[in-house]
This record gives C-alpha cells, sequence and structure tokens, in this order.
C-alpha cells in the first residue's frame, strides 16, 4: 500500500495517549492514528446512509400523508375497541 505523508499538530495531552496506547498494543502511533482514521471515516459513511434512508422513509410517510384518508373508512372507534378488551379482560378474569 503506498503511504502518503501528513503532518499534523495534536495537542501534548493527545501525543502522551498516542504514545501509551502504540506502547501497549506493540503498534506505531501512525498505524493508531491511520485505524481511527479509518473508523472515524466509516462512521460518518454510516452517518450519511442513515440520514439518506430516514429522508426516504420521511417522503413516503409525507406522500402517505397527502393522500389524505383511505377509502370506507373505519368500522370501528377506539372506545369500542377499548370496551372489548376490558370486556375480554374480565372474561379471562372469571
Amino acid at each position: 500500500m503506498a503511504m502518503v505523508r501528513k503532518q499534523v499538530y495534536i495537542e501534548r495531552r493527545q501525543d502522551a495517549l498516542l504514545k501509551h496506547w502504540a506502547a501497549e498494543k506493540g503498534s506505531t502511533e501512525a498505524e493508531i492514528i491511520r485505524q481511527a482514521l479509518d473508523q472515524w471515516l466509516a462512521r460518518a459513511d454510516q452517518r450519511k446512509e442513515a440520514e439518506a434512508a430516514w429522508a426516504e422513509e420521511r417522503a413516503f410517510i409525507e406522500a402517505r400523508i397527502a393522500e389524505g384518508p383511505t377509502s370506507g373508512g373505519r368500522t370501528w372507534t377506539r372506545d369500542e375497541l377499548y370496551e372489548d378488551r376490558l370486556n375480554r379482560h374480565d372474561r379471562d378474569a372469571d
């Protein structure tokens, strides 16, 4: 794999943590930075995919709302459903 040299500035705290982590993992600081960058980029891609999926879902929902109510309407009311549920619960309790 061809490498490109980059120079970056990090905080002293980050430098100390990076050195410690590299020693602990038996890896180079550069490799840790490359892995961190890969993980960050992957999360950014996942976030973009999720945002696109939500935008698609939002468009679908808005289209359905724009269609208005479906023909035929409901044949029940909330109160009827609730009453039916209570009656079934009372029968099951006996």
